[in-house]
């Protein structure tokens, strides 16, 4: 997600941004829209992500930049790519172009924090999610049928399937896809629904349930492989006995999952907690009570804001190193 602007004596005469992958980068949009060219020898570019240097799906912004004899370049970070990784700078700069780096460095880190995760710590950005009674359950001791017990209200549920359509994947455990048998689609909103991943140690998971429906990429975990991978149907054999969180998420960097949301159940959310494997912790405190059932996850929160969400309580809280 990149932006860039251009501006001439004080006034922006182009901008553009990165709209999808394989189509021209923001810098590219930016200059092409500038009406009159011969203004951008005295312009400067500014732009959220150093400008890339490598033939990709698309030739390298820096080449373009010099090109056009653009004299100066802000950027607001490096790429942490391999393939970029200061060379775009590097290129810029032996073409005699002045180059600033680190402006609102901060701001867009963050609007790229999967990307840069992936990259630097070569696994997804993680985010844990559950909801939790006023007395600190995440799910009642008995139901009677095969469907989720709702802790939250009608917005909270719009919410988290607004971030599940913002995120590539998503993370459930056995027992919650046996005692709900989730969709974990995006049905209350508008965009495209994630890859699910699933635990399934003992391959205890119905043939029936809408996970296998085939409709969107599938990956389950379990300790022997009793099943064909197919098209969006992908089987991973892994260790449940070590470090399940590391092997999960090796297995997704390996996929190339930038993000994945983890929904539960608590034993599944307390092995990444445990492991220190997350990135985000969003959770939602409803206003009823169970007094008896499954606990919530411990957790220790820091950098935590709470927010209304009618009559539910939200906190996030971010896990910095």
């Amino acid at each position: 997600m990149v932006g860039s602007v251009i501006v001439h004596d004080g006034k922006i005469i182009g901008e553009g941004w990165h709209k999808k992958s394989g189509e021209p980068h923001a810098e590219v949009n930016a200059i092409n829209s500038v009406k009159d060219k011969s203004l951008l020898k005295k312009s400067t570019i500014y732009v959220s992500l150093e400008p890339c240097s490598h033939f990709g799906k698309t030739p390298p912004c820096c080449n373009l930049i010099i090109e056009n004899n653009i004299p100066n370049v802000v950027i607001g970070t490096v790429d942490p790519n391999i393939k970029v990784a200061g060379n775009g700078i590097k290129k810029l700069m032996e073409a005699g172009i002045n180059v600033t780096v680190g402006v609102l460095e901060n701001e867009c880190n963050e609007l790229n924090k999967r990307f840069f995760t992936f990259h630097e710590k070569k696994r997804p950005y993680i985010i844990l999610k559950w909801a939790e009674s006023q007395d600190g359950f995440i799910a009642p001791l008995s139901k009677s049928e095969q469907k989720p017990v709702w802790i939250t209200n009608e917005f909270s549920r719009q919410l988290v399937h607004k971030w599940r359509s913002e995120e590539q994947a998503i993370l459930v455990g056995t027992n919650t896809v046996i005692d709900d048998n989730p969709k974990l689609d995006v049905r209350d909103w508008t965009g495209k629904n994630p890859a699910r991943i699933v635990l399934d140690q003992n391959n205890r998971i119905p043939k029936d349930s809408h996970i296998f429906n085939n409709q969107v990429k599938t990956i389950v975990f379990s300790k022997s492989n009793t099943s064909i991978n197919k098209e969006n149907s992908n089987f991973e054999v892994i260790d449940f006995g070590q470090n399940i969180g590391q092997q999960i998420i090796d297995v997704l960097y390996r996929h190339q999952i930038q993000s994945i949301i983890i929904e539960g159940g608590r034993e599944t959310l307390q092995t990444f907690i445990d492991g220190n494997f997350w990135d985000e912790a969003r959770i939602f405190i409803g206003d009823n009570s169970f007094e008896k059932g499954t606990k919530a996850p411990i957790i220790a929160l820091k950098n935590s804001t709470k927010y209304a969400v009618g009559n539910d309580t939200l906190i996030i809280s971010r896990n910095h190193d």
